[in-house]
């Protein structure tokens, strides 16, 4: 039966509609948020695929192109694999309802958002992600929903729900924030330097709305909803955890006491081995189980350490950072090139800088169709110890990349300040917990070797959570959380920033959410870690960036022209330009308003193709004189190419202070002469003199 609700958001109409599309999902829902349109839907399979030990939830956020009227680019005028965008939108939407689910269901789960028509001022991110938990909180999926959702904007001090198209211009941030009734499960920001403290209002203002979002799903649950299917529960039965648990219980909490992670890792292999073969009689068949009853075992040490100990396993105090390292300029030849240490994580960020037309051409349903500054992450298989090939960018290097350039992109000079193209790749060479954020601190120190004139360091740190599952009122928050901790840990509160504010924030969590409480603690905590990372390390390394570029940088010099003359220097199909490019070996972008800029690592090869363009744009006048060649002689005179694409005649009376009888005889095909413009007549012809300027030759010549 087809059914409609709705709900105003930030003064817009919300519409759902149910019972008519997609009815073949376990649950489907059609969202409309002005004339933005998305469908959304949710599938689980029947029963588990056999021998999966982890829950297989996939989200998907597709872009279709005629939702902004678009046909697709390239040859093939179709759309391929997902953009950017998308695989980020996916990874929000994922975010807040992975934690939601059953920790031992295994069925597969797939959420599939189809974007059908875009309009601007209404996100179709926030649509999907609403749309999600609704068809997630309808079906008979296990599902401890709804979540809600909402952007936050900031425009002179005031919190924006939902910001229009215009509003996100202007806005100081952009954060997707998501939320059940009582807590906050994700937070994904953007900032331009905002104060912790402003964020944390914000969150909160957010957070009252997202409530009046849960109830308005909970009508529809109470209306349309379908009673939860039983599942096979993936549990480890409490007959072998007890046993495992007795076993190896003190001897897994000496394994786990490590700095070196390898060390860490070797010692509970040992110890699995052990126990696997210990149990192998007494539960037969039953080795991938054992296994499950040491990581959980393992799991609930680390965590015991933690919360009842305040007691880290590599001796840390909870507030505590690794040491911490930085260097720059290891890459001779690289543009710029840093190196940031923090622990067992190290990571190597190098920046590429080229001209203005190296810009990235973006083929999405949103109006950015460029990208200037790009970050790039990768995460080879050697970084954690593991013997693997490289498969290309997966959905996780494809996130922390965004999250880094996310992190440094209020801190970019602009394109009038500094006109360059500006890729940074981060390579991470060891893993041990929060990489991303050792990207931006890496990034900072490239970006400054570089001579990027970035306004101000950023660094990157994260915070870390345990909850008690017999109290969730009572847990512990630490900074600086390494990869055991992460896997075992309720939370990975990413925060980067300067030290006047945030510029960037993410979060995953495993529990069902945040506290106010606990965000607070997670500011504090990454706010001190990285200050003291900026003052102690970074600024260090390398105090401002260099006022030199690396002499295998291209250089740039730039110029304005009359835009009327911009046909003039492209010429007719680029011939102009082209022979300009040929003749000097630089990079020339020329803007619709007639600035300039030319790009070449050899200096003096810019400064002839300068002067290329200048002599094309200038308005000539008689008086001027150049230095020309001879491109055509005549019976009647030489034609001279004074100027690039600029020729005049110079008369046969006008070659020699005395009389020639025959044009060759002073001049040939070839020959470098000055020449003075004397006349342009009507039709645009000049005529050009030797006589008069070898007359004037002590004058200064144009060119």
């Amino acid at each position: 039966m087809q059914k409609t609700f709705s709900m105003e958001i930030a003064g817009r109409k919300l519409t759902v509609e149910t019972g008519k599309l997609a009815q073949l999902a376990n649950g489907s829902a059609l969202i409309r948020y002005g004339d933005t349109v998305v469908l959304s839907t949710a599938t689980a399979s029947a029963a588990p695929r056999e021998g999966i030990d982890f829950f297989p939830l996939s989200v998907d956020y597709e872009e279709r192109l005629y939702a902004v009227g678009k046909i697709p680019g390239g040859f093939i005028k179709r759309e391929g694999k997902p953009s950017e965008k998308a695989i980020l939108t996916s990874r929000v939407i994922d975010r807040p309802l992975r934690p939601l689910f059953p920790k031992d269901l295994r069925n597969d789960v797939a959420i599939v958002n189809t974007v059908l028509s875009v309009d601007q001022d209404n996100s179709p991110e926030i649509a999907a992600l609403l749309g999600s938990s609704i068809a997630l909180s309808i079906s008979d999926i296990p599902f401890k929903g709804p979540v809600g959702g909402v952007i936050l904007g900031l425009i002179d001090g005031e919190v924006i729900i939902n910001p229009n198209e215009k509003q996100r211009e202007e806005s100081q941030m952009y954060i997707t924030l998501a939320g059940t009734r009582d807590k906050i499960v994700m937070i994904e920001a953007g900032a331009n330097e905002v104060p912790d403290e402003m964020i944390l209002d914000a969150i909160k203002k957010g957070h009252d709305e997202i409530k009046r979002i849960v109830e308005f799903i909970d009508e529809i649950v109470k209306e349309i909803g379908k009673p939860k299917f039983e599942y096979e529960s993936a549990e480890v039965p409490e007959e072998i955890f007890s046993a495992v648990k007795e076993f190896a219980y003190d001897r897994m909490r000496e394994a786990v006491l490590a700095v070196d992670k390898q060390v860490r890792d070797d010692n509970i292999t040992a110890l699995t081995t052990e126990a696997t073969e210990h149990f192998a009689e007494i539960f037969p068949e039953m080795e991938s189980v054992i296994k499950e009853a040491m990581y959980k075992l393992e799991k609930k040490v680390v965590r015991e350490y933690i919360l009842e100990e305040g007691k880290r396993v590599d001796g840390r105090r909870l507030d505590e950072i690794r040491p911490l390292s930085a260097e720059v300029g290891l890459l001779p030849r690289v543009h710029g090139s840093g190196l940031f240490s923090r622990g067992q994580t190290q990571v190597l960020s190098s920046v590429t800088l080229g001209a203005m037309g190296d810009v990235q051409i973006l083929d999405g349903i949103d109006p950015e169709e460029t990208k200037r500054y790009m970050h790039h992450y990768n995460f080879p298989g050697y970084s954690v110890g593991e013997a693997k090939t490289s498969r290309g960018p997966g959905r996780r290097e494809i996130g922390h990349g965004a999250l880094a350039e996310r992190a440094l992109e209020p801190v970019i000079p602009r394109e009038e300040e500094f006109p360059y193209t500006i890729r940074v790749v981060s390579e991470v060479l060891m893993s041990n917990g929060s990489t991303s954020q050792g990207s931006v601190c890496g990034s900072t120190l490239a970006l400054m070797d570089a001579g990027v004139p970035i306004k101000k360091p950023v660094a990157g740190i994260s915070a870390g959570l345990v909850v008690d599952e017999n109290n969730p009122d009572r847990f512990v928050t630490f900074m600086d959380i390494q990869g055991i901790e992460d896997f075992f840990g309720d939370m990975d509160f990413k925060v980067a920033g300067t030290k006047d504010g945030i510029t960037a924030i993410q979060v995953d969590i495993k529990v069902d959410g945040l506290t106010e409480e606990i965000i607070k603690q997670a500011f504090e905590l990454t706010r001190n870690g990285r200050l003291h990372i900026i003052d102690n390390v970074l600024l260090k390394a390398i105090p401002e960036p260099r006022k030199e570029m690396s002499r295998y940088a291209p250089k740039i010099i730039s110029t304005s022209i009359n835009p009327d003359k911009i046909r003039e220097v492209i010429g007719p199909g680029g011939k102009m330009i082209n022979k300009i490019i040929d003749e000097t070996g630089v990079k020339i972008d020329i803007n619709d308003d007639g600035k300039v800029y030319i790009f070449s690592s050899d200096s003096e090869a810019g400064k002839r193709a300068l002067t290329m363009i200048e002599g094309i744009a200038k308005d000539i006048e008689p008086g001027q004189v150049f230095m020309g060649k001879v491109m055509r002689v005549t019976s009647f005179g030489a034609f001279v190419e004074f100027l690039p694409g600029k020729e005049g005649l110079v008369h046969i009376s006008k070659l020699d202070k005395k009389r020639v009888e025959k044009v060759e005889d002073v001049v040939n095909v070839g020959d470098q002469i000055l020449v003075k413009v004397m006349e342009i007549d009507k039709q645009g012809r000049i005529n050009l003199s030797r006589k008069d300027a070898m007359e004037g030759e002590g004058d200064n010549k144009n060119s």
